[in-house]
């Protein structure tokens, strides 16, 4: 499924002309009248970046981002980028430490809020990329036995395998044997293959 940018601004006329610059970049964009309206619709599974005005009848940009990212259970919320007028500025700065891309100020260039768009939309792509590899290593992780763990967290420290069948009491061959299946388990090749996918 190819990224969407999502606009949400009550001014139809700059949700309309937005969305017609994007689609002549060759970019998907759905428009929404208000942030009531996106957030109703929330999870959208095709969402790349949020394009957000920060002052909308009723919900504005800012009480939207923070909407988001207070739903329980919440995957990552797409990158924000706000449009702003010149008074807005200092809220935009703020909303910028909140976890906002960017913010773009009215009149905008074109190419520039598409460059940045693009940008967010590649930023998000990575960190979805990235969860993905953490949900699979915590996945592999849950299917070690107890015993395995331990073993694979004696293994993260250094420790041979004699030293660890001598701390957990047990043979050297049942070590040798719960470190082979840690290793298929995590989908490690070797100890130091391990290290960084836990790290």
């Amino acid at each position: 499924m190819s990224a969407t940018v999502h606009i949400v601004d009550d001014e139809e006329s700059l949700r309309d002309s937005l969305a017609f610059l994007f689609a002549s970049r060759g970019i998907a964009a759905r428009v929404w009248p208000s942030g009531e309206a996106m957030l109703a619709a929330w999870p959208l599974a095709d969402c790349g970046c949020l394009i957000l005005d920060v002052r909308m009848e009723g919900m504005s940009g800012p009480q939207l981002l923070d909407a988001l990212q207070a739903l329980p259970g919440q995957p990552l919320v797409p990158p924000v980028i706000f449009l702003t007028g010149h008074a807005d500025v200092p809220l935009a700065v703020q909303s910028l430490k909140s976890g906002a891309f960017d913010f773009v100020e009215k009149p905008f260039n074109d190419n520039h809020i598409v460059d940045i768009a693009l940008s967010a939309m590649a930023a998000h792509a990575g960190r979805l990329a990235e969860a993905q590899v953490r949900d699979a290593v915590a996945a592999r992780r849950a299917s070690l036995s107890a015993r395995e763990a331990e073993v694979m967290a004696l293994m993260l420290e250094g420790l041979m395998n004699k030293q660890i069948a001598d701390s957990l009491g047990i043979a050297m061959r049942t070590v040798e044997v719960h470190r082979s299946r840690v290793l298929a388990k995590m989908g490690a090749r070797n100890i130091a293959d391990l290290a960084r996918m836990i790290s």
